[in-house]
């Protein structure tokens, strides 16, 4: 019996529907040399399609030969190219071939427009990304839902977030999908405006329309709380989470898990954790993370072990999460025993951080002899020896080792960028020491330099209204202001009479951690910003809650001892998160037991 045979009208449909399913290159030329023995290949519709397959599998170099050999191109052919080229890491090309385009006389839809701006996102190129958005208002299409959202992430990559607001709020409100709620809500999330993204999350709630928040948008809100430290909203958007089913999502499950940790809730953290039923990868490294931050070195180091048994290999951040956590609890030759068997046990070679932590690690537990020598041996580059060298400058003042802290000190001051709290701790070394020129030299260079110190805050939220308190600043507490100083007035008495040798009131000397002071000489400052804090909470928040209090820098020893003492007399509870860690004060009693 004779084979059947095909006529080339039957055959090349066959031939285009199998170009639109293949993903290897191999079939793409097999069909592609079928196209060209039926005549075919030229055609406008099917060198598109061609087009699309060589650029789906990232055969750029025959998708642009292709290309250039059409006698006939369509919108569809550049578009198709364009998506390619920024699909395969190469915007640039991708908006260079839309300059080009622009001579061609085939002018740019809303599907080619909305591909240039996202190569212009990806380039976080602002100047670019302008003239895109100049050719969408020429072409009638930059209120389009699709153009608008990729202009508004164009905007939020290159961090400008009010020209991305200006897109949002440009778009018809029937036009914002999930999709471009969802952009806007991550432009605010990617450039750490957390309050901003709340409240865009609570406006899609009451003028989105009745649109439900999807897992994307979800995740953006619950990572806004944690940026922020919004507790009390963040759970809000948990339950809001579980009402619209996406309890078991592992993005939501993780962004969730960070967000307690970092409002000072580890336990709920956990919870969160254990209800994942097979945790991968990034939620096991995200509870090991939340785990360090609280000093918990030992549930870290159980928590490798576990991930490991279930056949989760971890990653270069898993393992620095557990050192974080052993730096934290004292467990030194753990964490070193860790850096030295990363290649052989894990496979994974040392990374700078590593080696930061390890050195942060020996500080900690005063043996700097040898964190100097491993920090002389650590083969690093760019800003990571500016964390090293700072990391062991502060362990030497902590350990008065002016000798050592000196030789760290110049090492800080050979950088340019981001040494300000290094050189504040050099000088309040010199200060400790009794060798004041040297710390007013410091902060001399300091001054030609024009290096500034950010000043230490503290923040505190009350019924969903975050405080923000600066040392020796009141104000924030409105009203309240004058029962938070007398507060502080009778504490101080009742705890100098357990034995407290520091002060609270105005005539505080100034520590190194927060230093607002002139010189950086131990000048008398205001009350640092995380006492404030403390005395508006023991003001405002009911008797029997938790007072949680944020801080963007180290929790200085003396207010360390403070805390400490009030929890023993108001027999309440307080957690503070600092720049390293948490603390969770109970009883006149610290969980960092005074190693941190």
């Amino acid at each position: 019996m004779a084979a059947p045979s095909f006529s080339t009208a039957t055959l090349t449909p066959v031939l285009i529907h199998l170009l639109r399913g293949a993903s290897d290159l191999a079939s793409i030329a097999a069909t592609h040399a079928k196209l060209l023995k039926a005549g075919f290949a030229s055609t406008l519709a099917s060198s598109n399609h061609l087009l699309a397959a060589y650029s789906r599998c990232g055969a750029m170099n025959r998708a642009r030969d292709l290309f250039d050999g059409m006698r006939h191109r369509d919108v569809i052919s550049w578009t198709t190219l364009m998506s390619g080229y920024a699909a395969s890491g190469r915007p640039r090309e991708a908006i260079a071939l839309l300059r080009v385009m622009q001579f061609s006389g085939v002018q740019p839809n809303v599907v080619t427009l909305s591909t240039a701006a996202s190569a212009c996102a990806r380039l976080a190129d602002e100047g670019l990304g302008r003239q895109v958005h100049a050719r969408a208002e020429v072409a009638g299409c930059a209120r389009d839902a699709v153009v608008a959202t990729a202009l508004v992430d164009m905007y939020g990559k290159a961090g400008r977030v009010e020209d991305s607001r200006a897109v949002f709020d440009g778009m018809a409100a029937p036009a914002r999908n999930a999709v471009s709620w969802g952009a806007m809500l991550a432009v605010y999330a990617q450039n750490a405006l957390g309050n901003e993204a709340i409240q865009l999350f609570a406006e899609l709630r009451t003028n989105g329309g009745g649109l439900a928040p999807n897992h994307f948008m979800l995740s953006c809100a619950v990572s806004a709380c944690a940026g922020v430290a919004r507790l009390s909203i963040g759970k809000c958007v948990h339950g809001a989470v579980l009402r619209l089913g996406h309890g078991n999502n592992e993005v939501i499950a993780v962004a969730l898990v960070d967000m307690y940790s970092k409002c000072g809730c580890y336990e709920y953290s956990r919870k969160v954790f254990d209800r994942i039923e097979q945790p991968s990868l990034i939620p096991y490294t995200s509870i090991i993370v939340s785990a360090a931050k609280y000093g918990l070195g030992r549930c870290a180091l159980a928590l490798l072990g576990e991930m490991v048994d279930r056949g989760v290999q971890p990653n270069d951040v898993t393992l620095l999460g557990v050192m974080h956590a052993c730096s934290h609890s004292g467990l030194v030759d753990t964490g070193l025993q860790l850096l030295r068997s990363m290649q052989s046990k894990y496979g994974l070679a040392p990374c700078p951080s590593h080696y930061t932590c390890a050195v942060d690690m020996l500080g900690r537990a005063g043996r700097l002899d040898e964190a100097f020598e491993l920090a002389k041996e650590a083969q690093i580059e760019g800003k990571e020896p500016l964390l090293l060298w700072n990391s062991l400058l502060s362990a030497c003042r902590t350990h008065k080792r002016l000798d050592l802290a000196t030789l760290a000190g110049q090492r800080v001051s050979e950088f340019n960028q981001d040494v300000a709290g290094g050189l504040v701790v050099m000088s309040n070394a010199y200060a400790s020491a009794g060798q004041t020129d040297n710390a007013a030299a410091v902060w001399s260079s300091m001054r030609r330099r024009g290096i500034r110190k950010d000043p230490g805050c503290s923040w505190i939220e009350v019924k969903d209204i975050p405080y923000v308190f600066y040392a020796g600043a009141i104000s924030c507490a409105g009203a309240r202001a004058d029962e938070v100083l007398m507060l502080l007035d009778e504490l101080e008495c009742k705890m100098r009479e357990k034995g407290y040798k520091g002060r609270l009131g105005s005539a505080r000397v100034s520590d190194g951690h927060e230093d607002d002071g002139d010189e950086g000489k131990g000048v008398m400052v205001g009350v640092h910003s995380e006492i404030l804090a403390l005395g508006f909470g023991l003001l405002v928040v009911p008797k029997g809650m938790t007072i949680r209090v944020m801080k963007n820098l180290r929790m200085c020893s003396d207010c360390h001892e403070a805390f400490k003492f009030i929890s023993g007399i108001f027999e309440r509870e307080f957690v503070v998160r600092d720049l390293n860690r948490f603390h969770h004060f109970k009883m006149g009693a610290c969980s960092c037991n005074d190693y941190w």
